[in-house]
């Protein structure tokens, strides 16, 4: 870039939780500037988890942040080009890509569920994630997978 970075604007956490992590996962699930909606979205899933929660010892918002962390993807694999040929190269990935990609997968596959409402969706999603099973789990594990396929050419790291 030319120009200096961009400065990274404070989140401000969510009202009923006092959580900056669930402002950002609101935030992504957003649309059309709708946040109203996307927290009512959010709070009902939450609601949802607590209720078909198994788990005693755990509230649902625990179970969103495991959910969240077993999501996480640990490396990635990303494209270069040496010589004529691309490689796809295996990379570690910043603490907060990890957390953006994690809900980025989390909100998608929740989107393409078959439930009746999106908090239905979410909240099935969540407790797929945290029991370490559903789509959004399977993505991080065939990340790793094509990771550890292409740990031959981590030597063109850059």
């Amino acid at each position: 870039m030319r120009k200096r970075q961009a400065k990274k604007r404070p989140i401000l956490p969510d009202p009923k939780f006092s959580d900056q992590l669930v402002t950002r996962f609101v935030n992504m699930m957003m649309w059309d500037g709708k946040k109203s909606v996307a927290f009512k979205i959010f709070y009902d899933a939450i609601a949802i988890v607590e209720e078909k929660n198994t788990d005693e010892e755990k509230t649902a918002l625990q179970l969103w942040k495991d959910a969240l962390s077993n999501v996480m993807p640990h490396v990635e694999v990303r494209s270069r080009r040496v010589g004529g040929a691309t490689f796809q190269i295996p990379m570690q990935i910043r603490a907060d890509r990890k957390i953006s990609t994690a809900m980025k997968w989390l909100i998608s596959f929740a989107r393409k569920r078959n439930e009746k409402s999106m908090a239905l969706k979410l909240a099935s999603e969540i407790l797929a994630a945290s029991k370490e099973e559903g789509a959004a789990v399977k993505k991080r594990v065939d990340t790793h997978k094509m990771a550890e396929a292409n740990k031959a050419f981590s030597h063109f790291r850059f």
